[in-house]
């Protein structure tokens, strides 16, 4: 079979590369490992944010962003090593075309943005995100993941366009020093395919989805739990990333920085073994280690730094801890990451979407105490300590030790106490000073307040998402040799490039910044794989 150009994955950063290279011209062979109803890969079944800078979003909403304000929250967050050239040519290119090649690319290909933009990871210090960027696709992330697969067979008819569906490619092959295809295999029979093609493109996700390459590459120094559960594609093993480095001489770079979250629970339904679901933690909820004491002295509450709140989480005695919280609180704020558990956004609900918000998400809350076993509600707390007891077949949990933890929280609200004294309270009054923030997150209360309960704890752990790190490229998403030139033929994009130059968030990311990275590299790709042939 010969094409134009072979690009190796069917996420997002595979489906745009071939989708901008069909509408150039070009006939595109896409060879994908999954099944054809999971065409689309990880962004079929992400929530959707995304970290864009100086939309008419932003203006309408009278936020002041720039290019140069991004840069530098991005390279302070991040830890950018000023000297990692790549990285940082990356890390400015996103910053400077977020708006035009990824904002305003989506609203011409018909998608929409909801109307609120999120701020998140402000930072501990406030040395994350200075302003808001978050922006949310309306239909979730696989509504523009199922269009823009509409876009691409539709730029694709007339045979230019071939999908092979259960292959995965074991080697890519070279004729006079330059790439000329590769060796694919049907995994259901076995039967090798030899596909010939001038140019291949690298998109076959990151590592995370091995939890094999996750400790392998885990960095040293930083504490590692002995269990995690798999947020990430199970087919994003690093197995071409480790045949392109031992056969072409390409740079995995920055394999060790992950973006991980810190609340996982396992999948009630898994999809393979070890799915998990990464929960939004409560911030109003008291995050406990597996004894129930509250984790301190910092109090860990999310939306400020999840690279920190991972590590406090697996420097634990045990791989899991827990979150304490009532009812109140799980109605306005328990949320669960990805399309799948928010049907109003992915089904563009708006209506539904309003009043959830507004008078509390029942429908979610009700599901998980059903579905998962490690959602777990009891009237008291002494029950509730029992019921924790029972999930990890221990007798960690004292009944009074939990008790003398919640009433420890809630002494700040007696009579003469003062709530701002304790620092998750004061984290709390910080969020709600943001208008989306304070529609999602509740009041700060006692945890006992009458009327509030049930008591529910949710059992959770640490779940591996995406790979930071990956093969080296330049602004072109070509791949480079150890010597820093390209490989003849060879591109790499999406989250198998590192999100572009092997690492361009460094060691945190301003979150979001992954499916316009996606969007970003295979964009520049496909431009200059078409300059390219149009010059020969």
């Amino acid at each position: 079979m010969a094409t134009d150009v072979l690009v190796m994955g069917g996420g997002l950063a595979g489906i745009v590369t071939a989708l901008e290279l069909l509408r150039a011209g070009q006939s595109v062979t896409l060879v994908d490992r999954d099944t054809p109803e999971r065409l689309g890969g990880l962004a079929l079944w992400a929530f959707g944010g995304m970290a864009l800078v100086g939309t008419p979003l932003q203006a309408k909403l009278k936020i002041a962003d720039s290019p140069e304000r991004a840069l530098a929250d991005w390279q302070r967050f991040g830890a950018l090593d000023p000297a990692d050239t790549c990285p940082q040519q990356w890390a400015r290119y996103y910053v400077e075309q977020s708006r035009p090649q990824v904002y305003d690319w989506l609203v011409q290909e018909g998608l929409k943005f909801m109307p609120a933009v999120n701020l998140v990871e402000r930072g501990l210090q406030g040395d994350g995100n200075s302003v808001a960027r978050y922006h949310i696709v309306w239909g979730t992330s696989r509504f523009m993941t199922l269009r823009l697969i509409a876009q691409m067979r539709a730029a694709g008819q007339g045979g230019r366009l071939t999908v092979l569906h259960g292959h995965r490619v074991t080697q890519l092959e070279q004729a006079g020093g330059r790439l000329s295809g590769a060796l694919v295999i049907d995994e259901a029979t076995g039967r090798e395919l030899r596909l010939t093609a001038p140019v291949v493109v690298l998109a076959m996700g990151g590592i995370n989805g091995s939890h094999e390459e996750v400790r392998r590459n885990w960095p040293r120094g930083r504490p590692q739990p002995h269990t995690m559960l798999n947020g990430a594609h199970p087919f994003a093993d690093g197995r071409m990333h480790h045949w392109a480095a031992e056969h072409l001489n390409a740079q995995i770079t920055h394999a060790g920085e992950m973006w991980n979250y810190a609340a996982g629970i396992p999948h009630p339904f898994p999809h393979f073994p070890g799915h998990g679901l990464s929960l939004i933690p409560c911030k109003s909820a008291l995050w406990l280690n597996h004894r129930g004491e509250r984790i301190g002295p910092e109090p860990l509450v999310t939306g400020f730094d999840t690279h920190w709140l991972c590590q406090q989480v697996a420097a634990q005695e045990k791989p899991w801890t827990w979150q304490l919280l009532n009812r109140r609180i799980a109605l306005k704020e328990f949320a669960i990451s990805g399309a799948e558990h928010n049907p109003r956004i992915r089904d563009r609900q708006f209506l539904r979407f309003v009043k959830e918000t507004l008078l509390g998400n029942h429908r979610l809350v009700d599901q998980m105490a059903r579905q998962s076993p490690h959602f777990i509600v009891a009237d008291t707390l002494a029950e509730l300590a029992g019921k924790m007891n029972a999930l990890t077949a221990s007798l960690h949990i004292k009944p009074e030790r939990l008790q003398a933890t919640a009433n420890a929280f809630d002494a700040h609200f007696a009579a003469g106490g003062r709530p701002e004294d304790d620092a998750q309270v004061r984290r709390i009054l910080q969020a709600r000073q943001w208008r989306p923030d304070r529609l999602r997150t509740c009041t700060p209360a006692p945890l006992q307040q009458p009327g509030a309960g049930p008591f529910i704890a949710i059992h959770t752990q640490l779940i591996t998402r995406k790979s930071l790190g990956g093969l080296q490229t330049d602004l072109h998403s070509r791949v480079l040799d150890g010597q820093g030139q390209p490989i003849a033929g060879l591109y790499c994009v999406g989250e198998a490039a590192g999100f572009g130059g092997g690492g361009a968030s460094g060691k945190r990311s301003l979150e979001g910044t992954f499916l316009p990275g996606c969007i970003l590299t295979a964009r520049a790709a496909a431009r200059h794989i078409t300059a390219g042939q149009k010059s020969m």
